[in-house]
C-alpha cells in the first residue's frame, strides 16, 4: 500500500472501528497527520494571533480516522481494539502501542477479519 492509497482508506473507513489496517497502511497514515501538523503549525505561526486556528481544524479533521485506523492496526496484531487504553499508562501504554504498532499483523484470517496482505 502506498502513500495514497492509505489516506483514502483513512478517510473512506473514519468511523469503521471493524476490520484489519496493514502496517503500511498505518504508518503512511501516521506521516500523512504528522506533515498536516506541521502544515497547520507553519499557518498558525504565520498569523497575528496565537489561537492555533488551523492546528485545531486540523486535530478534529483527523481525530477519528486516526482512531479508527488506530484500532484496525491494533486488530491486525489480534488485540481488542480497547487496548489503545493502555495509552492512558505513562511510557508503558506508549512504548506497548508503539512495539504493536510495528510488529507484522497475524498471517492469515483471524478473528477481526482476513488478511489484507494475501
Amino acid at each position: 500500500m502506498n502513500m495514497g492509497q492509505a489516506i483514502s482508506s483513512g478517510f473512506k473507513r473514519y468511523v469503521d472501528f471493524e476490520g484489519r489496517s496493514a502496517r503500511s497502511e498505518y504508518w503512511w497514515w501516521t506521516l500523512f497527520v504528522f506533515l498536516v501538523n506541521i502544515f497547520a503549525t507553519i499557518i498558525d505561526s504565520g498569523t497575528s494571533m496565537d489561537l492555533g486556528i488551523a492546528s485545531i481544524i486540523a486535530t478534529l479533521v483527523l481525530l477519528l480516522p486516526g482512531i479508527g485506523m488506530s484500532i484496525r492496526r491494533l486488530h491486525d496484531v489480534d488485540r481488542s481494539g480497547w487496548w489503545l487504553f493502555i495509552f492512558l499508562v505513562p511510557i508503558v501504554g506508549f512504548i506497548l502501542l508503539l512495539v504493536w504498532a510495528c510488529t507484522k499483523g497475524t498471517t492469515g484470517p483471524n478473528r477481526f477479519g482476513a488478511d489484507q496482505l494475501s
